[in-house]
């Protein structure tokens, strides 16, 4: 029998080649999916595409965080467009507070339900945007909690975070993505949730400069795309 393991998967790029790596070592995976208050859900639609792509389980799980102070769930704000210099140098508006750390408890919870021995997710330290729940030491932390809060782990059969993007670039990524046969052209990435990828995101921009480092065509499409 496969070892289970539950894959976060938001619909974007970098989940999508994240479940595949996961599929690729081996493991039988939940995906996990969240509703959370955001201001759109293509990336849930994609992350249905994905899954109905490998033929594997998706959980979507509705929680609200739209009290959450972010770009990304409050109405009133905008995300911000066109930033310029290094985009890890400041904490966006797009951050949620806590994110990660809420989807991951949850994550733990359905590992521990289904007797799944860890838990992926696509979380990336080198072309992000400067979430501080994307560092190593985050998850060696989680982990560490994890292990001393958990039936598993007291039992001495602790679930393991497993970040196999961690410390890619976005070109590496992608190359690792096309190596994985990961469908790529079925993610979203976008911040905004128009008919077309906004290209002007911080979330488009790594995107972007993502597959011309790496010589590949990003076949989803844009408004801007320069």
């Amino acid at each position: 029998m496969m070892p289970k393991a539950v894959v976060l998967l938001s619909g974007g790029l970098d989940s999508a080649v994240t479940l595949a790596a996961a599929i690729n070592s081996g493991e039988e995976p939940i995906a996990l999916s969240f509703r959370y208050g955001q201001k759109h859900t293509k990336e849930l639609d994609s992350a249905k595409a994905v899954c109905d792509h490998y033929k594997i389980e998706h959980r979507i799980i509705n929680i609200d965080l739209s009290s959450f102070k972010s770009s990304l769930t409050d109405g009133g704000k905008e995300v911000p467009l066109d930033r310029k210099g290094k985009l890890h140098e400041s904490i966006p508006t797009t951050y949620v507070p806590a994110r990660n750390i809420i989807f991951l408890s949850i994550a733990v919870g359905v590992a521990e339900s289904t007797d799944a021995d860890s838990i992926y997710i696509g979380a990336n330290s080198v072309d992000y945007s400067g979430y501080p729940d994307c560092r190593p030491e985050f998850f060696k932390k989680y982990e560490e909690m994890i292990s001393a809060g958990t039936k598993a782990g007291i039992e001495g059969r602790p679930i393991k975070i497993r970040t196999p993007i961690l410390n890619l670039s976005k070109e590496e990524i992608i190359k690792k993505g096309m190596e994985l046969g990961s469908p790529l052209h079925l993610t979203w990435s976008c911040y905004k949730g128009g008919e077309k990828a906004c290209g002007r995101c911080d979330s488009c921009k790594l995107r972007l400069n993502g597959f011309r480092e790496a010589g590949y065509n990003d076949e989803i499409e844009y408004e801007v795309s320069k």
